[in-house]
């Protein structure tokens, strides 16, 4: 027996509100949300049994049911989400992933040691990578992906998400993150509860840099900031203050950089956020 595919949250809800169920008694089924587009982010939940495979991969669930997976800003292919239920049965499903259009930014005034770094640098700056790769610690048990996010801290935003960068008319990576432009010194909050997994003060192209993992290989990146006041494996709320912005590394001036991973993949932070709080 091959089930039906597998429905989206709202289809999902209307149906479970029709037979005077909530979700969870929809055995045989799983919920998702979030947007089906590059950078998007899939929360989800699974009936008690499921084991899910993205890809081929498996995909750890918690106990209670809940799942995570991310599109990275240039996936063009669907995805292939496949659940074998605890009585045997599977469905499977093709999330088309929706393409976005990027824009291009021009970031002028850097110093020109972060554009080109000078061969004295490349010893550091492969052991800044070092260092960041293994924070990058993978599926861990922590379930605070399934929250709601908060903004760190507000301000203009001054980058998005998956712009082309020119950093002094040169070509450079995309930007992976969310730039809001606070002022020097402005309190940073942990946008989700989680573990820190990296806290440094002086990265060559991050400044003060925060690792926070949420669970199931999701992490938040903070970058730039003047003062680190965590440390790696200290629990935080949401909420919680874990540094200040700055203006320290690869920038122009005083801002927070938020990126999100996972695994593999950076995934857009703004999509997880409702408007800016008012002050």
């Amino acid at each position: 027996m091959t089930r039906a595919p597998l429905l989206p949250k709202g289809l999902l809800a209307a149906l479970c509100a029709l037979a005077g169920m909530g979700p969870a008694a929809m055995a045989g089924e799983l919920i998702l949300r979030g947007e089906r587009v590059q950078g998007g982010l899939i929360v989800g939940e699974a009936p008690a049994g499921t084991v899910l495979r993205l890809d081929g991969k498996t995909l750890p669930v918690t106990p209670e049911g809940k799942f995570v997976f991310g599109f990275d800003r240039d996936r063009k292919e669907p995805a292939l989400l496949e659940a074998t239920f605890a009585d045997g049965t599977a469905a499977r499903e093709e999330i088309a992933v929706a393409a976005r259009d990027y824009d291009i930014q021009h970031v002028n005034g850097v110093a020109r040691k972060y554009v080109s770094p000078p061969p004295e640098t490349l010893a550091r700056i492969r052991a800044d990578a070092v260092k960041k790769r293994k924070a990058r610690v993978e599926d861990s048990p922590l379930d605070y992906f399934a929250g709601d996010f908060i903004w760190p801290v507000t301000g203009p935003i001054s980058g998005v998400y998956g712009s082309q960068r020119f950093y002094n008319g040169e070509p450079r990576r995309p930007h992976y993150g969310l730039d809001i432009a606070a002022g020097e010194g402005a309190l940073v909050r942990a946008p989700q509860a989680g573990t820190v997994r990296l806290a440094e003060p002086d990265m060559y192209f991050e400044g003060g840099l925060i690792f926070i993992d949420h669970g199931h290989s999701l992490i938040s990146v903070l970058m730039h900031l003047s003062s680190v006041d965590v440390k790696a494996g200290m629990e935080v709320k949401q909420g919680d203050v874990v540094g200040k912005v700055g203006a320290t590394g690869r920038v122009t001036g005083p801002h927070l950089d938020w990126r999100m991973y996972w695994r593999d993949a950076h995934v857009d932070p703004q999509l997880l956020l409702g408007p800016q709080p008012e002050e």
